[in-house]
């Protein structure tokens, strides 16, 4: 007689996307304590690398914004030393001088006055608050492209009167942060009385501004005994010829002595300053890298466990037919999975902690949108690469084995 035909094996079902998505799924929610453990490490690591992509870029556009309201085009003259170390001091005609250059679009200069601004004549003249007196020409604050906070600046009358105006920093530590004409406030300057009649907002391209108190050109004059020689000379240039107005500037501001005058682009310590604010990105991003290696290393070492934890589950499903592969993509599914849920947390940290430093800034906030796709893919990375050989791992075990 002829042996029946023996019926063929079942073919093994094969899982969809959905099916190694609701296994991987179900690891997790068996163990939720465990799981957003594991997770958090992934989640600060991926947030400390969206800050640190996001907040340098913040800053720069801060930066752009800035020198586009304030201008790249500003050029500062200040004298320099002589030969033999003394202040070499500007000609008084070095403001007309500047101005006959013909790509230079305004020029205005400040003096130094000998004299401390004080509260009142109370104080002792030895505390100066860190605060200095320039005389200040009418056209000053246009060519610095300035902005009164709070009053007025000089006009043809009140330059020659006895009134000060303050810079931003200066009226915080007079404790003169706005004026009302109604009830006007008085520095003492040199032995007198001045009328506050402006404060000045900030100036980042002038931080000395900001710091001293401004009288009238003619005004210093009068009352402080000011010389007349220009202290300091800013320039306002047009964009496209800012280099070339800049290599004849100290030879047309003091013809004699062009060697004893020093040209500064205020922008380029602006963006140096910003550049080395930035320097320690590189050690944050590094910071970042570790934390998301710790988070990493953490799903690896759950994975782990969950394999030897869960050794009789595996057996069973291959005793009914799972093959290596499903068990292999189970394991490793839950360990994207996980490391993606952590990214995810960690994208949503890293852009409110961006937020809120820009906000405490006064920056716009700029979130690269490859940083936020770049965050969640290298935690699906980091978890497929963790998840890797706890998946193996499974796969390796025998029904036998599993069950044993």
């Amino acid at each position: 007689m002829d042996r029946p035909a023996a019926e063929p094996l079942p073919t093994p079902r094969r899982f969809g996307p959905g099916d190694v998505l609701r296994l991987g799924a179900h690891g997790m929610r068996t163990r939720p304590l465990r799981a957003v453990l594991s997770a958090l490490g992934i989640a600060i690591g991926i947030a400390a690398m969206i800050a640190v992509v996001s907040i340098p870029a913040s800053s720069s556009k801060a930066l752009a914004d800035q020198l586009a309201a304030l201008g790249p085009n500003l050029l500062v003259v200040k004298p320099g030393k002589t030969l033999f170390g003394d202040d070499a001091p500007l000609p008084k005609s070095a403001v007309p001088m500047v101005s006959r250059i013909k790509p230079v679009t305004g020029a205005a200069a400040t003096g130094v006055v000998d004299a401390s601004v004080r509260r009142n004549d109370h104080v002792d003249a030895s505390e100066t608050s860190g605060l200095a007196v320039y005389a200040a020409e009418n056209t000053l604050l246009s060519v610095l492209h300035g902005t009164v906070h709070s009053g007025k600046w000089f006009d043809q009358a009140s330059a020659g009167f006895p009134t000060v105006v303050l810079g931003s920093v200066a009226a915080q530590r007079l404790g003169i942060t706005s004026v009302d004409p109604s009830s006007p406030r008085q520095v003492w300057i040199g032995g007198q009385w001045f009328t506050v009649i402006g404060v000045l907002d900030a100036m980042p391209l002038a931080p000395e501004i900001e710091r001293s108190a401004l009288v009238g050109w003619q005004a210093a004059a009068d009352h402080l005994g000011f010389g007349g020689h220009p202290g300091t000379v800013y320039v306002r240039a047009v964009d496209s010829q800012v280099e070339k107005v800049r290599s004849v500037l100290a030879a047309t501001a003091s013809p004699e002595h062009p060697n004893e005058v020093e040209v500064q682009l205020p922008s380029e310590a602006l963006k140096a300053q910003r550049l080395a604010q930035q320097s320690y990105s590189a050690l944050f991003l590094a910071l970042g890298g570790v934390a998301l290696l710790v988070g990493g290393v953490g799903v690896a070492n759950t994975m782990v466990i969950s394999v030897l934890e869960r050794r009789r589950e595996i057996g069973l499903r291959r005793a009914l037919g799972s093959t290596r592969r499903q068990i292999r993509g189970q394991f490793l599914a839950e360990s994207v999975i996980l490391s993606g849920l952590g990214g995810l947390v960690g994208v949503v940290l890293g852009v409110g902690v961006t937020a809120i430093y820009a906000l405490s800034q006064h920056w716009p906030a700029v979130i690269p949108p490859e940083a936020l796709l770049g965050g969640v893919a290298v935690a699906a990375v980091v978890g497929a690469i963790a998840g890797a050989y706890p998946a193996m791992r499974a796969a390796r075990l025998t029904p036998t084995e599993a069950l044993a």
